[in-house]
């Protein structure tokens, strides 16, 4: 009689282990690291404690511009507070704003994109010579005249980035629409009597806005450097606050003296923009080989 128990080898659980490790095995070693990094970065955000091993607002006078060390992985400031703990710290408010500054943009692109796309005709061509007057300015340039206008601050640095980097999103929203918009199930479900409405919010949206996702991903990065670049020059989060460009900006003065300053906490924003962007690639081409 056959046993119609599972042999000793196998089980639900080993198997599940078995596709994972098989899974990781065909990842490139970069995106394994990326995605560690990254997962890190959410760590620092979500529980900074569990990372920073000193406190970041805790003034030691008798250790200041204390060089690197296993007490202080990142030396210390002119105040003698931990770099390192400032750095985790800072992660919250720094990955907040990348985040705010994407979903502004976005937000506004989805708008423009698929009312120009949608309307065509005259609508089309009014927001597609408004999108190429933003496009006359540099986003960077464009982000410092509103931070000017306004004042420096988290929520100034958000809009500014935000709004600064719309133009390009919208263009891409645009694109996929009415590419998305001739496609066969879009006009079987028009045929098969679904409303304008219905079909947008079910075949339209989902299919127009899933290339989206990658290059949201990679907005984040691209969010954090931009408003990093403002607060180091004097435009974004002001010191004494541990956001990452407000870290630069006050080391920018001792980068001959006392380099740790500037390049380390330097180093995690340009390791977090190449981890968030390596990401993003390799979502953006699983995305089309799905889509192929």
């Amino acid at each position: 009689m056959t046993s119609l128990a599972p042999s000793a080898g196998s089980s639900p659980v080993r198997d599940a282990l078995d596709t994972f490790a098989a899974r990781l095995s065909g990842l490139r070693p970069g995106l394994i690291l990326a995605g560690l990094f990254v997962a890190l970065i959410a760590v620092a955000a979500v529980f900074p404690g569990l990372l920073a091993p000193h406190s970041a607002t805790a003034i030691d006078l008798n250790n200041p511009l204390a060089p690197p060390s296993w007490q202080h992985l990142f030396g210390t400031d002119e105040a003698g507070r931990d770099v390192f703990s400032r750095a985790v710290y800072g992660t919250r408010l720094s990955l907040g704003i990348g985040l705010g500054a994407t979903g502004i943009a976005m937000g506004l692109a989805i708008v423009f994109g698929f009312t120009a796309a949608l309307a065509g005709g005259v609508v089309d061509a009014i927001i597609t010579r408004i999108l190429e007057v933003f496009f006359a300015f540099p986003a960077l340039l464009a982000a410092l005249l509103v931070v000017s206008i306004y004042g420096p601050s988290a929520t100034t640095s958000i809009v500014a980035v935000g709004v600064s980097s719309m133009p390009g999103y919208a263009r891409m929203v645009r694109g996929q629409v009415l590419s998305v918009r001739g496609a066969g199930y879009i006009e079987a479900a028009t045929a098969l009597g679904h409303s304008r409405a219905t079909v947008i919010r079910r075949h339209l949206f989902p299919n127009a806005m899933r290339p989206m996702v990658a290059v949201v991903t990679l907005g984040i990065g691209q969010s954090i450097v931009w408003a990093s670049s403002l607060a180091f020059l004097g435009l974004g989060v002001r010191p004494p606050s541990p956001e990452w460009g407000a870290l630069l900006d006050a080391g920018r003065n001792y980068i001959t003296t006392n380099w740790w300053l500037e390049i380390l906490p330097g180093l995690v924003i340009v390791l977090f923009a190449i981890s968030v962007t390596t990401l993003g690639r390799a979502a953006q081409q699983r995305l089309e080989g799905a889509g192929r």
